[in-house]
């Protein structure tokens, strides 16, 4: 008899991990038998969905389910677990404790931790076997049904294996002195004759498909038919499985891609429920064609067939793969689940496994096949937007992981170009250039619907406040009228009449107060209807970037007057600049059709920031009624063509409020907006920026998921730090900030926005950074906490805060970083008051220490002088830009030598920046050096001091040091046209290495060798004049 173990999900489980999540897995063992789930990374509400089978041998076993967080480096965590005797779902009603939630416990009474979460499982007998079959002797009956429909919500969070409670299963059997007697000495076979014993009117059903699915129900007015099950998915259609499937389809969430990545991501001119049709039908002739063209043989489709009591639909396709040049040709069973099938979005799993391959026992390939619909095209045709992703899913660990991994993904990716190749013959695609070029088309159609102010007024001035002012004002105006003049009396004279008692203070105080009311109605009323909002028919101006937002409708906004309605309007904020919608009286779900024109902007957005609030008069602070983030970085500019935002806030998630907007943004600069922009950068970072190659930039959008409009700016080798330092890369662009490591093949990704970035702190070196400069960057409160697992620390506000240190060349990294944050989220008075600061910090730096390279950390030593026949002046030139500086750089083997102007720090401070490369007779790997030097006048004005830091790229270990220099050139006072000239020479360590010595020794006679050659070039040249 086997028992089957269905996992499905847990929630609330234990947060183990740094990140606040946990890798959690499930281990099942009974007896000798074990399994174990996949790991789900980063959650504490896992979802597995996976089923086991456990032959059971002796129904006084116990089934253990531990639930577990995978950790790479050290033991696994352990979360909770729970204990079931097998006895107690054999005692169940037709063999079956149904699908529900059990209580995960902690290890001992102990543990600090006592809420471990749940856990959902689905636990049964299975009906299927022999044993049965020889005891019925043939005979046909009734099938028992495989999950009962009873509840038993009580039992699983009573039953423990550590609680010392009994269940109320046990108590039952404990009434009966017989029955305890027996429980303790019952095997296998008696259990099972028992139960033909009780249950002499029920006989099992003798399978003849040997599968534990549950087949498609012929449903006949509402009805089930038991009888006759073999035949029920032959007589059903699959329209009808379909629509059986979604009446149970209770709104589940559209599950996320797989982890392995996208093999398809595309819009098709078809309709979801025939896309749907096409791809998994059985009278479809697609999934055959397909067959063919890659090779497959002897392909089997089985029936779809309802499992888990009709709550999902599966189906069995098998065939034989095409050998290729590595594996031979191979038996691979695909199997198809539903997820999802609503009528209008399918999600389809498949897991293919293929025993025969080596170590294929251990590995399933899952591919999930997602359809949801796509825009509504110009031709007024429906779409469909299919994308298809996949993973690796281990059953049992193997060294050989990563070498199937990526077997797996080349044949994923050769396979899913044909299925590509042959949609796209059966079906048309839809080109992103075609949704792009309806966008007059899409706007045109909006029509402002027409409003009366009449109507608006009748609408908005029905109310209580204004009857009641009305009928108070005609009952004093008859008072009036009919009253007799009073006499004067007290402080009144001819003209002023005061009221005479306290009630007619109180009426007077009523009376004006209900006015006032009155009054600040028609002022909120023509206040409003003076907001206009369209740019309907206005064209946004410049040239740039275009952002266009059509506000089409709202949706169950929530109400903050007492009349259950809101008086709504919109405030759209993109790159500092904004636009306000109309507003809309006394509705939860209004209706604008409104356009909004953003004139070009030079840098491209990052988001679009939605507001929606109250109206409640031109003076009172207006009420939030949600707000929402277009992130353009994370978005496709096509799937915001028409698409529905939810709004965040407590009211808006209260009431499920959300926004229907058309959102286009374009650059009419075309391909030289990146040109421009980096020669804007340029000139703030002091350096040359060099355009990216398209490959480059593919690479980097594809390793972000960025839009195709991102573009790659630089990148620098530095390291994280967290708890321990990770080396990786930083990837700067013009809207993101993003870190990439790949350590043993663990990988940490991740970016946030420029705009996100409230701070960034420079904290000088120290032994933990290894001499190297920190950059602290610290975002806003609340953004980039998709990123939180890569920052070192939170603050008491909350904020994030970015650790990075350890940079091959930290000045040119901190200016680029500094000056595309200032472009991106400072305000001009910001850029001024930070430029204030930083020159008030060089001035003081000057002030206190006369190095501004940091050069006075380096141990230095002399490594040459001498004393020449050639002035000051003369041998400066040598550091001058000029023909002798090119020559003699040259001449010691540096090729492609440039320099940039000598700029003004301070006062008598001038810097620039040298980049060239080694010939082939100084290094054998030719790498490049990029330097940056400073000159300054000696103290006593005889002389020059002149600074470098060098950087070494393309050379072995070039990024575990720095070079520095120092040229002392003073006047020799015995000679009239003399100088000396003194170079000391030091090495910054930014890594640990064995090599020090050895690296050290190499590059101070290559340096010397170099000395003695530039500086010989300078005397001959001035000997020649």
């Amino acid at each position: 008899m086997k028992l089957i173990v269905g996992v499905i999900e847990a929630r609330n489980i234990l947060a183990m991990d740094l990140n606040g999540f946990s890798d959690p897995y499930v281990k099942l063992q009974l007896g000798k038998q074990r399994y174990r789930t996949k790991v789900v990374k980063k959650t504490l509400n896992p979802s597995w969905g996976e089923e086991f089978s456990f032959k059971v041998e002796d129904l006084n076993e116990e089934l253990l389910i531990s639930v577990l967080d995978e950790d790479k480096y050290f033991n696994d965590d352990f979360l909770g677990h729970l204990k079931l005797p097998v006895s107690l779902v054999f005692d169940a009603h037709h063999k079956s404790l149904g699908t529900a939630w059990y209580t995960l416990h902690p290890r001992n009474k102990k543990s600090k931790s006592k809420d471990c979460g749940e856990i959902l499982l689905n636990i049964y007998f299975s009906q299927n076997n022999s044993f049965m079959d020889f005891n019925c002797n043939g005979d046909h009956a009734s099938s028992l049904r495989k999950h009962a429909d009873m509840s038993i919500k009580d039992l699983p969070k009573s039953f423990s294996g550590s609680s010392n409670s009994p269940s109320p299963v046990r108590q039952e059997d404990n009434v009966s002195s017989k029955e305890e007697k027996s429980s303790t000495q019952k095997s296998l076979a008696g259990r099972i004759a028992q139960m033909f014993n009780k249950n002499f009117d029920t006989a099992p059903t003798n399978s003849t498909r040997g599968s534990d699915l549950m087949e498609i129900p012929e449903l006949s007015g509402g009805d089930i038919s038991d009888d006759n099950s073999d035949d029920l998915s032959s007589s059903v259609s699959f329209e009808e499985a379909m629509k059986a499937l979604g009446s149970r389809d209770q709104g589940s969430e559209i599950p996320s891609n797989l982890p392995g990545g996208v093999l398809l991501d595309q819009l098709y001119v078809i309709a979801p429920t025939e896309l749907n049709f096409l791809l998994f039908s059985p009278d479809s002739s697609f999934p055959k064609s397909l067959a063919e063209v890659q090779g497959s043989t002897d392909p089997q489709f089985g029936h779809w067939e309802f499992d888990n009591g009709g709550e999902s639909l599966k189906r069995v396709y098998s065939y034989i793969r095409a050998p290729t040049k590595l594996i031979k040709a191979v038996k691979a069973t695909e199997e198809q689940t539903y997820i999802r099938a609503d009528g209008k979005t399918f999600a389809v799993l498949a897991a293919v496994s293929t025993p025969d391959v080596m170590y294929g026992s251990t590995f399933k390939t899952e591919v999930l096949y997602c359809i949801t619909p796509g825009p509504e095209l110009p031709s007024g045709e429906l779409s469909s937007h299919l994308v298809i992703s996949w993973r690796m899913n281990f059953l049992q660990s193997t060294m050989m992981k990563s070498l199937i991994e990526n077997g797996a993904r080349q044949g994923l990716k050769e396979s899913f170009e044909q299925f590509v190749t042959l949609l796209a013959q059966t079906i048309k695609s839809v080109d992103s250039m075609d949704i792009g070029l309806n966008k007059e088309q899409l706007l045109g159609s909006l029509q402002a619907e027409p409003q009366s102010d009449w109507k608006l007024a009748v609408q908005y001035f029905a109310n209580f406040t204004l009857a009641s002012t009305v009928f108070m004002s005609f009952y004093v105006i008859v008072h009036i009228w009919l009253a007799a003049p009073s006499t004067i009396q007290g402080l009144e004279f001819v003209g002023l009449d005061l009221p005479d008692s306290i009630g007619e203070f109180i009426v007077c105080g009523v009376l004006v107060l209900q006015g006032e009311r009155l009054m600040q109605l028609i002022s909120r009323f023509m206040q409003a209807r003076a907001q206009k909002g369209s740019d309907h028919g206005v064209k946004a101006l410049g040239d740039g970037w275009l952002l266009t937002v059509a506000l089409i409708e709202g949706s169950n906004l929530a109400a903050v007057d007492s009349s259950g309605f809101c008086d709504p309007y919109v405030v759209f904020n993109c790159n500092g600049k904004t636009r306000t919608s109309s507003i809309k009286f006394q509705k939860s779900s209004p209706q604008w059709n409104e356009i909004f024109e953003f004139d070009a902007m030079k840098e491209p957005p990052s988001v679009l920031d939605v507001e929606v609030y109250d109206f409640d008069g031109p003076f009172d602070e207006a009420t939030s009624l949600g707000h929402a983030e277009v992130n353009f970085v994370k978005s496709n500019i096509s799937d915001l063509a028409d698409v529905w935002v939810p709004l965040q806030g407590k009211l808006a998630q209260a009431c499920q409020s959300k926004l229907h907007l058309r959102i286009f943004l374009d650059n009419t600069r075309g391909g030289n907006v990146v040109k421009e922009y980096l020669s804007k950068m340029e000139k703030e970072v002091g350096q040359k920026i060099n355009v990216r190659s398209p490959q480059t930039n593919s690479a980097f959008q594809k390793l972000f998921a960025l839009p195709p409009e991102e573009f790659l700016i630089n990148d620098f080798t530095c390291h994280l730090k967290r708890k321990m330092p990770l080396q990786g890369r930083l990837f700067l662009s013009a809207r993101i900030i993003g870190f990439h490591a790949n350590l043993f093949g663990h990988k940490t990704k991740f970016f946030f926005l420029w705009e996100d970035i409230e701070e960034i702190q420079v904290l000088p070196p120290t032994l933990a950074s290894m001499g190297s400069p920190i950059i602290v960057i610290t975002l806003r409160l609340g953004k980039g906490m998709d990123a939180r697992h890569g920052a070192k620390t939170q603050d008491e506000e909350g904020r994030l805060k970015f650790h990075f240190q350890s940079f091959v060349s930290f000045n040119v990294a901190n200016r680029t970083i500094m000056a595309l944050w200032k472009a991106r989220s400072l305000s001009p008075e910001q850029k001024v008051q930070i430029v204030e600061e930083e020159s008030e910090a060089k001035t003081l730096q000057t002030e206190e220490s006369g190095s501004f390279l940091g050069l006075e950390d380096v141990s230095m030593s002399e490594v040459y002088s001498a004393a020449l026949p050639v002035p000051t002046s003369s041998l400066m030139e040598l550091f001058s830009g000029g023909e002798l500086d090119r020559k003699a750089m040259e001449r010691a083997g540096c090729l492609n030598y440039s320099c940039s102007p000598w700029d003004s720090e301070r006062a008598d401070v001038y810097e620039r920046q040298i980049y060239y490369r080694f010939d082939k007779r100084v290094s054998r790997y030719r790498g490049e050096v990029t330097s940056t030097q400073q000159k300054s006048p000696l103290s006593d004005k005889n002389g020059w001091l002149v600074e470098e830091v060098m950087t070494l790229h393309g050379v072995p270990l070039g990024d575990y040091f720095n070079l520095h220099l120092r040229y002392q050139i003073e006047d020799l006072p015995s000679r009239a046209k003399g100088c000396q000239v003194r170079v000391f020479f030091g090495i910054a360590w930014l890594k640990s290495t064995r090599h020090q010595k050895r690296i050290a020794k190499n590059i101070l006679l290559n340096l010397e060798d170099r000395l003695k050659v530039i500086l010989g070039v300078v005397e001959k040249e001035f000997i020649a004049r």
